[in-house]
């Protein structure tokens, strides 16, 4: 099963979408890879998933990609007497590490880490951002606040700390504990939540090998100041706008996805958009125009995949929000402005033999307009450049590695199938020629673009570039 779009659908699994029927039905509808959110459910919620999962991949005859994420830190107050209070504007207010119920005066607030990062004048917010405090004083042990933005505070309301680098692990022990059931498992992508600096990448990395690729939610202001580093180290990048738009003010959000997406595009990493793509449809079967057009802006501008949250989890329309989304997907991808944003939006390639080929091969579709163009690829690495690229054409992705496979049905425009490794340039075109038909992505008579690391069997070594047409016999090609 081909895709006939260029852009990809990332859906999260919950209680509405987790019987094999309907994970079924959602893989048809135009979801490329599932999310496991280990905020919620338990692991054997998240292993009955993913043996449902990989039965409709086997049964479906596509790879099938699965991220899971992380919950990472929680900060949040503690108990409140009578469950809540009012907090009046102008008002006094302190945070502590007494265990007690808090008051309309002062709450609980178990983390010494949070006390050790404040300055006089650092803001908190609490509760999504619905109460505003500046610290006026503080300690090891307390903060002592005045009231900016009042309201009622509940019991075990989040807090978070804008402008702030907290020392503090991105990988809390409920963490680890998932991830080692995760990479158990053998999910093909890990979301680390809680990015906060290029350290937190190498912290999972060290723990995670090569069993997954990383995939960074950036959803705290300071990733963004570390935004470079952070690209260069993960494997992906999410741009998480449900926190990012807590700690920053919500005019900001949409520039910084657009800057997110571009560097993670510069970069050659898989980028998604997150959060609230279609939110309405939780609740409704059809979207807002807003939505439609948020979904839109994130293909124009050239994200690799763009995700479902409690729409598809949670919420009563599942289905129905994949068709949205792949009908919105593939209206924008009809549009020619599409196509010249991508072009208008490339950055300059690096002086490597590989980013060579791959800008090659963005002139070469655009001039003699091949069928398809087929990477061969062990790593994934030769298939991300060319993705990177966003050629004219459809990229056909042979690996011989199936975990590979999995995790390339995230990336822009790229069809990933299990292959025998090829070790010889004939075997390469004898194959790349017969599985770009046997895909229906080519015909006789097509032309077809070879990228491929030559002697084969070297990963990072993409040196070569072939154009081969298609005979009667594929194998003549």
């Amino acid at each position: 099963m081909v895709r006939n779009r260029r852009s990809r659908i990332l859906a999260t699994l919950g209680p509405s979408s987790s019987t094999p029927q309907r994970i079924h039905a959602l893989v048809q509808a135009g979801v490329d890879v599932f999310r496991l959110n280990f905020s919620h459910g338990s692991h054997e919620d998240h292993a009955e998933r993913y043996r449902t999962i990989r039965a409709v991949e086997r049964d479906i005859g596509r790879p099938i990609g699965v991220l899971m994420d992380l919950q990472g830190p929680k900060l949040r107050i503690g108990r409140m007497a009578g469950g809540k209070a009012v907090l009046e504007q102008g008002s006094r207010f302190r945070l502590d590490l007494d265990p007690a119920e808090g008051d309309a005066a002062r709450a609980n607030l178990p983390h010494p880490e949070i006390f050790a990062a404040l300055e006089v004048g650092t803001a908190l917010l609490l509760d999504d951002g619905k109460l505003r405090l500046r610290v006026d004083a503080c300690g090891p042990e307390y903060a002592d606040t005045t009231v900016i933005t009042g309201g009622v505070l509940s019991d075990r309301k989040g807090v978070n700390v804008p402008g702030v680098v907290l020392p503090i692990s991105p990988l809390t022990a409920k963490d680890r504990a998932d991830l080692a059931f995760g990479l158990e498992l053998g999910v093909d992508w890990v979301a680390l939540s809680f990015v906060q600096r290029p350290e937190d990448i190498t912290e999972a990395r060290a723990l995670i090998g090569d069993k997954a690729w990383i995939m960074a939610k950036l959803e705290k202001p300071a990733a963004i100041d570390a935004l470079t580093d952070i690209v260069a180290l993960a494997d992906g990048i999410m741009v998480a706008r449900g926190d990012l738009g807590v700690e920053l003010p919500a005019h900001q959000v949409p520039v910084l996805q657009r800057r997110i997406v571009h560097a993670a595009r510069a970069a050659g990493k898989p980028v998604v958009v997150a959060t609230q793509m279609l939110e309405s449809m939780i609740a409704a079967p059809v979207p807002t125009r807003a939505e439609v057009s948020d979904v839109a802006t994130a293909i124009y501008d050239g994200a690799d995949a763009v995700m479902l949250s409690a729409e598809s989890a949670s919420g009563q329309f599942p289905l129905e929000a994949v068709v949205v989304m792949d009908s919105v997907m593939r209206e924008v991808e009809q549009d020619p402005g599409w196509r010249a944003g991508l072009d208008a939006s490339h950055t300059p390639a690096t002086a490597s033999t590989a980013d060579a080929i791959c800008c090659a091969l963005r002139r070469v579709a655009r001039l003699i307009e091949p069928a398809v163009t087929v990477t061969y690829t062990f790593t994934g690495a030769s298939c991300l450049r060319a993705s990177r690229e966003r050629p004219d054409t459809p990229i056909l992705a042979l690996t011989p590695q199936l975990s590979i496979a999995r995790r390339l049905s995230l990336a822009w425009g790229v069809h990933p199938v299990p292959f025998d490794e090829a070790r010889t340039l004939g075997e390469m075109v004898t194959d790349a020629a017969a599985a770009a038909v046997s895909h229906g992505l080519a015909k006789t008579g097509d032309d077809v673009v070879i990228v491929a690391g030559f002697p084969a069997g070297h990963p990072g070594s993409t040196n070569l570039l072939h154009v081969v047409r298609i005979g009667e016999d594929p194998a003549t090609a």
